[in-house]
């Protein structure tokens, strides 16, 4: 008899999730660098298709990049996919992905700031997005001594949220379900004096319009207003995956100043824009981000 608490979904989100478990356990029986590349190339070259990954990201690619050459879309959906597949699999070899980030150093106007508000007890506030490996800066905090909790936004395919949210629960600080309970909960965890990470360039339709990329971005203001209501330091944070694939760019950016909420998230959004300008292969272009995709906005 099927648990009652067991995850329901469509026919495509089950098989998906077969192939997945299916890849990420032959995955990880390899050696670690290994085990990189075969998730890379089994995401770029099948998954990412099969699933409608690619086709996606050249969607969004054609709206950002018009006069970007066809090829170059396919080849930068391609890569995409690539570093979803080493990012789905370093977060769940977390152990092995911990020991090899030891030595990574951070760098960054937002360190001096960072060390200010623990001396002081004050809540820290990190925001990032769907950028090169997210996990890695909490990785490399938590390794000098931070604890940082994080507030979960479950994937769409119900059957693989169920196995990979576990993994997002298995190191670091506490990690809350997105949600109204979740939400009070990682809301009190900051008022603590506690650190936290938040995601904030996925779409949200009640959100406000906000220019990403030269097109307005339904963007919620959550992360701002979390941070007025705590009093929370406000500290970007990215890292960007190198070109042997493995290693990584880390670095804590100065703080976002407080102000009203559509100012500081204007603020963030711009701080990750320039990084996927000059990154495009490491951003999720997979997201359906642009909701209104005929505002285009005047990015000079």
């Amino acid at each position: 008899m099927a648990s009652v608490n067991a995850p329901t979904g469509t026919t495509s989100d089950w098989i998906i999730d077969k192939l997945l478990r299916g890849v990420i356990n032959t995955a990880l029986a390899m050696p670690f660098e290994q085990r990189l590349r075969f998730m890379g190339a089994t995401l770029a070259h099948a998954i990412g298709p099969l699933a409608g990954y690619r086709r996606r990201a050249v969607k969004n690619l054609r709206l950002i990049y018009p006069d970007m050459p066809p090829e170059e879309h396919q080849r930068i959906a391609k890569a995409v996919c690539d570093n979803f597949g080493r990012t789905l699999i370093e977060n769940y070899s977390w152990r092995a992905f911990g020991e090899r980030l030891s030595e990574t150093p951070i760098q960054g106007a937002g360190l001096d700031a960072l060390d200010d508000a623990r001396t002081n007890a004050r809540p820290v506030l990190f925001v990032t997005g769907h950028l090169g490996n997210h996990e890695v800066p909490r990785h490399l905090l938590t390794q000098r001594g931070h604890t940082i909790g994080g507030l979960f936004r479950p994937m769409k395919n119900p059957y693989f949220n169920a196995h990979y949210a576990q993994t997002m629960q298995a190191w670091g600080g506490p990690v809350f379900t997105q949600g109204r309970r979740g939400t009070a909960q990682f809301i009190k965890h900051l008022q603590s004096g506690g650190m936290a990470t938040l995601l904030f360039d996925v779409a949200y339709s009640q959100g406000h319009d906000i220019p990403f990329l030269g097109h307005m971005a339904k963007t919620a203001t959550s992360a701002a207003e979390i941070a007025l209501r705590t009093d929370a330091l406000v500290l970007p944070y990215f890292a960007i995956r190198q070109p042997d694939g493995i290693g990584f760019d880390v670095t804590l950016e100065a703080p976002i100043t407080h102000g009203d909420p559509l100012s500081m998230m204007a603020d963030m959004t711009q701080r990750l824009e320039a990084k996927v300008q000059a990154h495009p292969e490491q951003w999720f272009w997979v997201h359906k981000r642009w909701k209104n995709a005929g505002q285009k906005v005047d990015i000079f």
